[in-house]
C-alpha cells in the first residue's frame, strides 16, 4: 500500500512549496518546482499544472495517493485559478487555505468566494508563512 501524502495545489507564487517545507519539517528557501515533488508528508503540485486545464487530469490522478488536498488561494492576487466545482473531483477531504502576509485583508471576501466556487467546504484557514500564523490550526486539522 502506498503512503498517503497531503496534496498541495494552488497558483504559482501562492506558497505551496513553502507550506510543504513547513509540513515536512524542512528549513531553507523554497524553490520553484516544475514537477510534482513527493516529500515525506506532502505532494507539492506545480502551479502550471493548475493553470493548464489539460494538466488537471494529472492532478486528479496523483490525488489517488493523497490523504487530504489543500487548495491554496493567494490573498495578494485576485485571479481565478480553479475551475468551478474542482474540489468535488477529489475523494479525500479538501481544505481551503488562504495564504498571504495580511497586507490585503480586503481581498478575503474574494478568496472565500473563490474557494466556495470550487466546492471546498468551510472552515477556511488563513496562514501567513513569514510570520508563522495559522499554521498550527491547519496542522491540527490535518491530523
Amino acid at each position: 500500500m502506498r503512503k498517503k501524502r497531503i496534496m498541495i495545489i494552488g497558483p504559482g507564487g501562492s506558497g505551496k512549496t513553502s507550506l510543504a517545507n513547513v509540513i515536512n519539517g524542512l528549513a531553507g528557501p523554497a524553490r520553484r518546482t516544475q514537477n510534482m515533488v513527493y516529500g515525506e508528508k506532502t505532494l507539492d503540485v506545480p502551479g502550471v499544472y493548475l493553470e493548464s486545464p489539460w494538466m488537471h487530469k494529472h492532478i486528479i490522478a496523483a490525488a489517488q495517493d493523497a490523504s487530504h488536498v489543500l487548495m491554496l488561494v493567494d490573498q495578494s492576487s485576485c485571479r481565478e485559478s480553479y475551475p468551478p466545482g474542482f474540489a468535488k473531483v477529489f475523494r479525500v477531504p479538501v481544505i481551503g487555505v488562504i495564504t498571504g502576509n495580511g497586507e490585503k485583508p480586503e481581498h478575503d471576501g474574494w478568496c472565500i468566494r473563490q474557494l466556495k466556487k470550487t466546492g471546498a467546504k468551510e472552515p477556511y484557514y488563513h496562514i501567513n508563512l513569514s510570520e508563522g500564523t495559522g499554521i498550527l490550526e491547519l496542522l491540527e486539522e490535518l491530523k
